[in-house]
């Protein structure tokens, strides 16, 4: 069987390459996005198109299944926050082969997002510039829609501060995560806290020591049996990474996700994705894994373009994977091909689980 996965993963490839990527590079990006949302939630809403798409591009190995938090996870691949923006595809992105998403992030408000364009390609760093500004209808109304969703796979809930100056202010700001965690307490395998979009009215307050620590008291007060992880921001200084650190040992912050769009460019509005986050992200699941004393989960993120990416993410310290660049760039069956190259990977390797990969 592994041949022949191959062999139609290869097919899938080489047709995204010549034929759909030309066409969809020619067009706006946020229309292409919009469109594969669309065609997503068709392919998603029936038993026979989503038989259809799993036997199109699912994979599944023992050795990739693990445990985290108490969640089971049949792959550590994920789709990141960014992509499913009102939690529209939770039914169809198992059977494109993703173990989990993270939808979001969902703000305590609508929010309309920034002024378009907002989304560019940037080829030569096979990198997308983002500038959505937390696009999302709110968490009132999602919250609403998921509360009847029957999930087949992990969902996790990125949650973040509304994109408008009425958040600026630290204790509007805190009121407003509040109230979107709220909305999400009960719902989902996992609560995700973004203190790190790149694009928010009012930057990034709760990077900030003594801001942080004011929210996740009020956090805590939430009763919720979720796994809580804090998104951060791959341009953080060490001072700031160490800060936010050691007030999270304090409070319910079971792990981290490394790593946001980064804004270390030259080319206006937004952040990047893709390979150029990759060295900062690797260097920031490295950092919190030595630091944390291998003590607290990791979800690395940025730059995944092959199994041999993943496996370095794996090997720095993270214990689960997300993407959406690579997707993009490379098509809907890289998921499969990086978990079979996973499954080779660790064969060399003499490891027979994901989660018994060695940290270097």
């Amino acid at each position: 069987m592994e041949p022949v996965i191959k062999i139609r993963n290869k097919i899938f490839a080489l047709a995204y390459r010549n034929i759909f990527k030309p066409v969809a590079f020619a067009i706006d990006p946020e229309k292409v996005h919009d469109w594969a949302t669309l065609v997503g939630r068709f392919l998603g809403s029936n038993p026979i198109t989503r038989a259809f798409t799993r036997l199109m591009f699912d994979y599944s190995h023992p050795s990739l299944e693990q445990e985290v938090l108490g969640i089971h996870f049949k792959n550590p691949i994920g789709l990141s926050a960014g992509f499913d923006k009102n939690a529209q595809l939770t039914a169809l992105m198992p059977c494109v082969g993703f173990a989990y998403e993270e939808v979001g992030s969902i703000t305590g408000e609508p929010c309309e997002g920034n002024p378009k364009p907002r989304l560019w390609r940037h080829k030569d760093l096979k990198s997308i510039r983002v500038y959505y500004g937390l696009l999302n209808d709110g968490c009132e109304k999602i919250a609403a829609r998921l509360q009847k969703a029957r999930f087949t796979s992990p969902v996790g809930i990125s949650i973040a501060k509304t994109n408008n100056p009425e958040t600026c202010e630290t204790d509007a700001g805190i009121e407003d995560y509040v109230k979107a965690f709220k909305a999400f307490a009960h719902i989902g395998a996992y609560t995700t806290v973004n203190i790190s979009c790149p694009n928010a009215y009012g930057g990034q307050p709760f990077t900030d020591a003594k801001k942080l620590k004011a929210l996740l008291q009020e956090l805590d007060k939430i009763p919720t049996k979720k796994p809580v992880f804090l998104k951060l921001s791959p341009d953080l200084s060490e001072g700031e990474l160490n800060e936010i650190l050691d007030i999270s040992r304090a409070h319910r912050i079971d792990g981290f996700v490394c790593t946001n769009l980064t804004k270390k460019h030259h080319f206006g509005d937004g952040g990047l994705s893709g390979k150029a986050v990759e060295a900062l992200a690797n260097a920031q699941i490295r950092t919190v894994y030595q630091k944390m004393k291998g003590k607290t989960v990791i979800i690395g993120c940025g730059g995944i373009f092959s199994a041999e990416d993943a496996y370095a993410k794996l090997k720095a310290g993270a214990s689960l994977l997300q993407l959406i660049t690579g997707m993009i760039y490379e098509g809907p069956q890289l998921i499969s091909e990086i978990n079979q190259g996973l499954v080779e990977l660790m064969k060399k390797e003499g490891v027979s689980s994901v989660s018994e990969i060695k940290r270097t």
